[in-house]
């Protein structure tokens, strides 16, 4: 792996005052031998609250006339794990992320929750090292084509497999907790969704209820593919 970060500089368009930021934020919990202070989890914290800050300015700017429900649809949409893994990927992050070697081997480069963790710690780097408006220039960059992909306001996955699961005469969806793994302070969430039968998906989480959505997203996505066929 490219763990030399010459290259993610060029991409971020921005040169650190303190290189320190970025290699904090690209230090995954695995290699942590003390605790939150020797990996990006605070750096995760603070980066998903300034993600959300921006993106909140850029949705009331962008469409003024929508009320607080819908606002808060297309919000969403946009801060979820999936959405902030893709972003990752653009940036190829799971090339310099260091971390353990049982964490690769089991795929971590492309974890969605490592990818989207590390993504949200690069922006707390960069609003550390460059204030707001470095922050706020890459997620403009980053997210303008996002949200202009929905021409009205996103239902949110779960939402929709409960509106389709009626559709077609299946019960509601059912979500179960299979288990919780990592560290007491930032536990991931495995969790299983079932529509019938035979239609079920599992996804992790750093929360219970994103654990939940990431599922139903998988879960939709093998349904779409499945009609495809």
């Amino acid at each position: 792996m490219d763990l030399d970060t010459t290259r993610l500089k060029k991409t971020l368009d921005y040169e650190f005052v303190d290189s320190k930021h970025l290699d904090v934020a690209l230090r995954h919990s695995s290699l942590a031998s003390d605790g939150p202070l020797g990996s990006n989890e605070r750096y995760e914290f603070l980066g998903d609250r300034v993600l959300s800050l921006i993106i909140s300015e850029m949705l009331l700017e962008r469409f003024p006339t929508e009320n607080e429900g819908e606002i808060s649809r297309r919000h969403t949409a946009l801060v979820r794990q999936e959405t902030i893994a893709g972003v990752a990927k653009l940036l190829d992050l799971g090339s310099f992320i260091s971390m353990e070697d049982g964490t690769e081997s089991n795929g971590g480069r492309s974890n969605p929750s490592i990818l989207s963790d590390c993504c949200e710690a690069v922006i707390a780097a960069l609003y550390l090292d460059g204030g707001l408006s470095i922050a706020h220039q890459f997620i403009r960059t980053y997210w303008a084509n996002l949200i202009e992909e929905y021409n009205s306001p996103p239902k949110d996955a779960k939402t929709t497999l409960q509106e389709w699961a009626q559709s077609q005469g299946f019960d509601l969806p059912k979500y179960s907790e299979l288990k919780r793994s990592g560290p007491a302070h930032r536990p991931i969430f495995t969790v299983n969704v079932k529509v019938g039968k035979h239609l079920e998906s599992c996804a992790d989480g750093n929360s219970k209820q994103r654990a939940e959505q990431s599922a139903a997203e998988s879960l939709l996505q093998e349904i779409f593919n499945e009609k495809r066929k």
